[in-house]
This record gives C-alpha cells, structure tokens and sequence, in this order.
C-alpha cells in the first residue's frame, strides 16, 4: 500500500500537492518536508507549490466571505458555531486590528480560526492588496516552518532501525493529527468558556 502510493506520488508529484494543499495545507507540508528529507521532492519546486496551494485556499475563503458571510453564517453557522452575534464581535475586533490578526492567524494556522478569519477579511471588505500581502508574507514563513519540520522529521526517520519504521511513521501521523485537531478543540472550547 505504502509503495503503490509512493509510486503513485512519484509520477503526479506536485500536481498532486498543489490541489491536496488548498484543502489541508499544514499536514500536506509537513508531509511534503518529511518526503522531502527521503528524496522524493525537490526543495524549491515543494515550497512553491505548498505556497501556492495554501494561497489559493486562502483567496478562495476570502472570497467566500467578500461575495456571501452573511448568508452563509445564517445557514451553515452552527457547523463550526458561529452565529451573527459573534460574526459582528469577531468583525470589530477585525477591523480594529486588521494587520496583525492577518499576519499572526497566517502563521498560527488561525489559532484553531484561520477558516473564521479568511472569511471574515473578506466579510468586512479588507483591501485585497492589503490581504494578499499579509498572505503571502505569513504564508512564506509558515510554510517554510511546516516544511522544514516535516523534513526534520525525515532525518530522524531515517536513523531509526528500519524495523521501527513504519511504527514511527503511524505515531508521527498520529501525533499531527491530535495535535491539530486537539488545539482546535482547545481554542474552540475557551471560546466557549470566554462567553458564559
């Protein structure tokens, strides 16, 4: 299973990750950094594709937001539990500080928010160059920061026991996923608390 996907990804390679990245940015780099370290991706052609992938995710929620928050708040709101009310909290503390929330929920993944935030940037109308800049600056570090995490994760990889391996790649996925999803929960839930 493992090799067919490999050999799957060799002959796709980064038309592959462009479209996997729209949709799952930070573990598709992670990923791409430990695939990386293992020979399979060259680096600048990697951490272009990641960038852009994640990018066209980024203008697409935008985009979501500037042509349609509102009524999409009111129908799908209470999937990801956001409501009016907090969409307008949320807008004043946007417009009040614009610059750095674009910038710091770049490179935090949003703090379990990014979706809520690249919505409401394009909500309350934030000038798309102003948008693009803080975008592609953040997006530029993080990817980077992903990237080469995955590929320490190679180097480690490769050092260990090659019976081991495969223990270590199922505990590495696992630990990006409950890491991801746990902090979402985390950050979710003091929200919650915050309110009551």
């Amino acid at each position: 299973m493992i090799a067919a996907t490999i050999a799957w990804l060799m002959a796709y390679r980064y038309w592959v990750i462009l479209p996997v990245t729209v949709l799952e940015g930070p573990i598709v780099m992670v990923i791409s950094g430990f695939l990386l370290k293992l020979g399979y991706f060259s680096l600048l052609p990697v951490y272009f594709v990641l960038l852009l992938g994640d990018l066209v995710g980024d203008f697409f929620w935008y985009g979501v937001g500037y042509y349609g928050a509102r009524p999409i708040v009111r129908r799908y709101g209470h999937f990801i539990s956001l409501n009016d009310q907090m969409l307008e909290k949320i807008e004043g503390v946007f417009k009040r500080n614009q610059n750095k929330i674009l910038f710091i929920s770049k490179i935090t993944m949003g703090l379990g928010f990014a979706l809520v935030t690249l919505i409401t940037a394009g909500a309350i109308r934030v000038p798309l160059k102003k948008y693009a800049f803080f975008n592609i600056a953040g997006g530029v570090i993080w990817t980077a920061f992903l990237l080469s995490l995955g590929y320490w994760f190679g180097n480690i990889y490769l050092q260990i026991d090659q019976t081991f391996q495969v223990v270590f790649l199922v505990a590495l996925a696992s630990l990006l996923l409950l890491a991801i999803f746990g902090f979402r929960k985390y950050i979710r839930q003091r929200i919650v608390e915050d309110k009551i």
